[in-house]
C-alpha cells in the first residue's frame, strides 16, 4: 500500500482479497443449489442480501421452511456488526456527500473495511469516495460472479469442503489481520496483540453459551471496549 487514493491503487490493493470472495462465493452457490434454490435465486440473493455468513443462515432457514419475519430478523442480527463498522469508517469520509456515504456504507464489507483501516495508516488518516467505491465494487461483483459460478457447478460438486473452499475466507482474514498489525503506526503492537488475544478468548468462551451469529456482534463490542480501556489506562 501507499498514500495514493486513486482508482488504480484501489484495484491493485483490493485484488489480493478476491480469492477469499471467490472461495466462499462458490461455496454459497454450491450450497444454495444443493438446497433447492435455482441459479437465478442464488444470484439474486447474493446481489440483494450480499452477505456471506447470513446467506448460509438464510439457506438453512429456507430448508427448514421458516417464515419470512424470522429470516429478516436473523439477517439483521447477523449483519448488525456492519452498523459498528460503518460508524468507525465514517469519520474518515466527512468530506464526502451524504449520498456518497450511503452508497459506500451499503456496499461496505468486512474485507473492504479492513483494507480501509490498513489504508489510513499510509494516508494520514484520509479516505475518499473514489478509492473505497472501487474497492467495494470489486468485492460486490466478484461475490456475485463467484456465487453464480458455484450455483452453475453445484450439481457436479459433492461438497466444497474437499476443495478447501470453506477455509478461503478464514485465510484471507488472517492475512488482512497480519497486514493491519504490521502497518499500524500509532497503536503499539503489544496492545494490538492483547486485543486480538482477548477477542479470541471472548469468542472461545462465548461459543459455549451464546449463538455464534449474536456472538460476533458482542465480541466486537467487547474487543473494542477492551482496547479503548487498555490504551487509556496502560498505553
Amino acid at each position: 500500500m501507499n498514500d495514493q487514493l486513486t482508482r488504480k491503487r484501489a484495484v491493485i490493493e483490493t485484488m489480493p482479497t478476491v480469492l477469499g470472495y471467490v472461495g466462499i462465493g462458490i461455496t454459497v452457490g454450491i450450497v444454495g443449489r444443493a438446497s433447492g434454490l435455482t441459479v437465478l435465486e442464488v444470484l439474486l440473493m447474493s446481489m440483494i442480501t450480499y452477505g456471506g455468513s447470513v446467506q448460509f443462515v438464510i439457506i438453512s432457514m429456507i430448508i427448514r421452511h421458516s417464515e419470512l419475519l424470522p429470516i429478516i430478523l436473523a439477517t439483521f442480527l447477523v449483519n448488525a456488526r456492519m452498523i459498528l463498522i460503518s460508524m468507525s469508517v465514517a469519520p474518515y469520509l466527512e468530506q464526502e456527500s451524504v449520498l456518497k456515504n450511503i452508497l459506500l456504507g451499503t456496499l461496505l464489507t468486512d474485507e473492504t473495511y479492513v483494507l480501509s483501516m490498513n489504508k489510513i495508516n499510509y494516508t494520514k488518516k484520509r479516505l475518499n469516495f473514489e478509492w473505497l467505491n472501487i474497492s467495494n465494487l470489486i468485492a460486490y461483483f466478484t461475490w456475485a460472479i463467484a456465487s453464480f459460478t458455484g450455483a452453475l457447478i453445484g450439481d457436479y460438486v459433492g461438497t466444497p469442503k474437499k476443495f478447501g473452499l470453506d477455509f478461503a475466507l478464514v485465510a484471507m482474514f488472517i492475512g488482512l489481520l497480519y497486514l493491519q498489525i504490521i502497518s499500524e503506526r500509532e497503536i503499539k503492537m503489544m496492545l494490538q496483540l492483547l486485543v486480538v488475544l482477548f477477542t479470541l478468548l471472548a469468542i472461545y468462551i462465548g461459543l459455549i453459551f451464546i449463538p455464534a451469529n449474536i456472538l460476533i456482534l458482542l465480541a466486537t463490542i467487547l474487543g473494542c471496549s477492551f482496547g479503548v480501556i487498555m490504551k487509556n489506562v496502560f498505553f
